[in-house]
C-alpha cells in the first residue's frame, strides 16, 4: 500500500475533497486488477488539477480503507464537495454491496460481510459527514471472484441508491460485469479523464462518461449513473479569490456580504 498523500493542500482550501482508492493486488482472488491503480492515479492527478484535496491510497487493507474514509470525514465542513474513487472488486451480498480490501480472505458471503467495506455504510458516513455535496465513482462491477466459494451465486453489484444531493456514477448497471481491456485505462475512466475537466456540470460530465462508455463498447458496456442533486456543480479549477460555483442561495447572499468574487 502507498502512504496515504493529502496532495494540493498549499494550493486551496479544503472546500473540495477527493478520497481516490486503487486496488490491483488482491493474493486471494483469482487475477490481479493493474489498471486499477493507474485508474485512481489518473484520476487523482485530474482532480488536482480542478482544486480537488486528494488523499490517494493504492492497494488498501480494510484498515487502510476505514483509516482513509475516517480522515475524508474529518476534514469535511458544511460547504465541502467530496469526491469517493474505489476501483478493484466489489461483492454483493443480501442485496448489498461491499468493497474488497486487498487483504480479504472470502470463503462464503458471511467473510464478504465482515471483511469487505459496506458502499451503504460509507454512503452513509459521507452523507452524516454534512458535506453539501457527494459525487461517488464505483469501479467494481466485476465477476465475483469467490463465487466458486459460495453456495449462492451472485453477478456485479446491486443497486446503489444515491441520498440527498449526491452523484453516484458505477462502471455497470446492477447485475451486470464489466470485462477489463487490455488497455492503459478501463473504458470508465478512459472516458471520464477525456470529460472531467470540462466547463459542464458534473451530473452532464458523468452522463456524457456513460454514454462514451456505451458507444465504444457496442452497447455492451452500460455504465449507471444516480443522482439526487439539487444544485449544479462544476469542476473547474477555483482560482485564486474565487468561491466554487455550486453555491446554495444562502451561501451566495453570505459571499456576497463579505465581498468575495464567485463564479
Amino acid at each position: 500500500m502507498s502512504a496515504p498523500i493529502w496532495s494540493g493542500e498549499s494550493a486551496v482550501g479544503t472546500d473540495r475533497l477527493a478520497l481516490v482508492i486503487g486496488n490491483s493486488t488482491y493474493p486471494d482472488a483469482d487475477s490481479p486488477l493493474p489498471q486499477m491503480t493507474r485508474d485512481a492515479e489518473g484520476l487523482a492527478n485530474a482532480l488536482r488539477k480542478d482544486g480537488f484535496l486528494v488523499d490517494a491510497v493504492n492497494n488498501a487493507a480494510r484498515p487502510d480503507i476505514n483509516g482513509a474514509i475516517d480522515r475524508l470525514v474529518a476534514r469535511v465542513h458544511l460547504n465541502s464537495i467530496v469526491l469517493m474513487y474505489f476501483g478493484g472488486y466489489g461483492v454483493q451480498s443480501d442485496g448489498l454491496n461491499y468493497l474488497i480490501p486487498v487483504d480479504a480472505k472470502i470463503w462464503s458471503e458471511e467473510d464478504v460481510r465482515r471483511q469487505g467495506v459496506s458502499i451503504d455504510r460509507l454512503l452513509s458516513q459521507l452523507k452524516a459527514s454534512g458535506a453539501r455535496v457527494r459525487l461517488v465513482v464505483i469501479e467494481a462491477s466485476r465477476r465475483n471472484p469467490y463465487e466458486r466459494r459460495f453456495r449462492t451465486y451472485s453477478h456485479g453489484l446491486a443497486p446503489i441508491q444515491a441520498s440527498e444531493n449526491a452523484l453516484i456514477l458505477s462502471s455497470a448497471a446492477p447485475g451486470q460485469v464489466v470485462e477489463d481491456p487490455d488497455e492503459l485505462h478501463s473504458q470508465l475512466m478512459t472516458a471520464l479523464l477525456k470529460r472531467i475537466e470540462s466547463s459542464k456540470g458534473i451530473e452532464e460530465v458523468f452522463n456524457n462518461t456513460r454514454n462514451a462508455v456505451v458507444a465504444a463498447t457496442q452497447g455492451q458496456q452500460i455504465p449507471a449513473v444516480s443522482s439526487t442533486l439539487t444544485e449544479s456543480v462544476k469542476l473547474w479549477p477555483i482560482r485564486s479569490g474565487v468561491l466554487p460555483c455550486a453555491l446554495s442561495a444562502q451561501q451566495l447572499a453570505a459571499a456576497a456580504s463579505h465581498q468575495a468574487e464567485f463564479c
